[in-house]
């Protein structure tokens, strides 16, 4: 039996009838004839000198030295295809692929990206919003933006402004509640997607950061940041806002953010992409956009008074 391994085309042909356990499948994925495909599993058999598929009446199974063979088979053409993807990518400079999470999208970044589409006509932006972290050399994305205290090993990482919450309601809601104090009998919104930073930044903390001991009983729970700030802004109730999730509301007016009193926690939004590609064009020019959109609206919070949570 020869060390040399067997062409390509016959590798593909299995891996593709393994996956299927089909010729058929396997064929049309490969947009072959049935024919080509078993003569290309055939020739693979023979230079191993081994079946590789049991051939049934109207199926096939793997054979012991198949099923030994498949998941490197499967893994060898992943790697292959995530190494050609990746230096298709390098060579690329006009397509960008951004990932963040659904609030940041909806809430800040996506009422902003028509300054960038309009400053930079010449890059393709694709954006996926969503909370699975998407692993930046397998998944094709070049921009991750996430939150969190990640030291995001592996990763260029650079770290947004600090992040604090602070009170924020519908004008005609501060007219009912219009000091800290009165809060305390007003209907409140819990963001539960924060309830992981440690310490809390909740309600307790918030109150103790204006000097007063009070636990909030029951209230309205969401998931996702964005409804909790689509809530306030409906006069649901008084959602404890973290700063990128209400500045666009505060800016056009929908909710007031009246106390000057925020609670900063060490978790912060990231802008990830891979070692080696962060100077490349349209990645550079999303960072450095992304950055002077923050500080853009950094001016409007300067007259408030921010107290890191892990200090009360």
């Amino acid at each position: 039996m020869s060390d040399r391994l067997p062409p390509l085309t016959a590798l593909r042909a299995f891996d593709a009838a393994a996956r299927h356990m089909s010729f058929a499948r396997a064929a049309e994925e490969l947009n072959v004839t049935p024919a080509a495909l078993s003569f290309q599993i055939k020739s693979l058999e023979e230079h191993l000198g081994a079946p590789l598929f049991r051939r049934l009446n109207r199926a096939v199974e793997l054979t012991e030295a198949g099923a030994a063979l498949a998941p490197a088979a499967n893994e060898g053409f992943r790697a292959l295809s995530a190494g050609w993807q990746q230096t298709r990518r390098l060579l690329d400079t006009t397509s960008l692929t951004v990932t963040a999470g659904p609030a940041l999208t909806a809430k800040w970044l996506a009422p902003r990206l028509y300054d960038f589409a309009r400053s930079h006509p010449e890059i393709d932006l694709h954006f996926s919003a969503t909370l699975r972290n998407a692993d930046l050399r397998r998944d094709g994305v070049d921009v991750a933006i996430r939150f969190g205290y990640s030291k995001d090993e592996g990763l260029v990482s650079h770290p947004a402004r600090a992040e604090w919450l602070t009170p924020v309601m519908t004008p005609d809601l501060f007219a009912q509640y219009p000091t800290p104090e009165s809060l305390q009998s007003a209907p409140l919104i819990y963001d539960d997607s924060i309830a992981f930073l440690s310490p809390p930044c909740d309600w307790p903390a918030w109150f103790k950061a204006v000097g007063q001991t009070f636990t909030p009983g029951s209230g309205t729970h969401f998931s996702n940041a964005d409804h909790a700030i689509d809530a306030a802004c409906a006069g649901l109730g008084v959602a404890l806002g973290r700063r990128p999730m209400i500045i666009k509301d505060v800016q056009e007016g929908r909710l007031v953010a009246p106390f000057n009193v925020a609670i900063e926690t060490e978790a912060r939004f990231r802008f990830l992409c891979l070692p080696g590609s962060e100077d490349r064009p349209q990645i550079s020019a999303f960072r450095d956009w992304f950055f002077a959109e923050i500080e853009k609206t950094a001016h409007m919070w300067d007259d408030f008074e921010i107290i890191p949570v892990k200090d009360l």
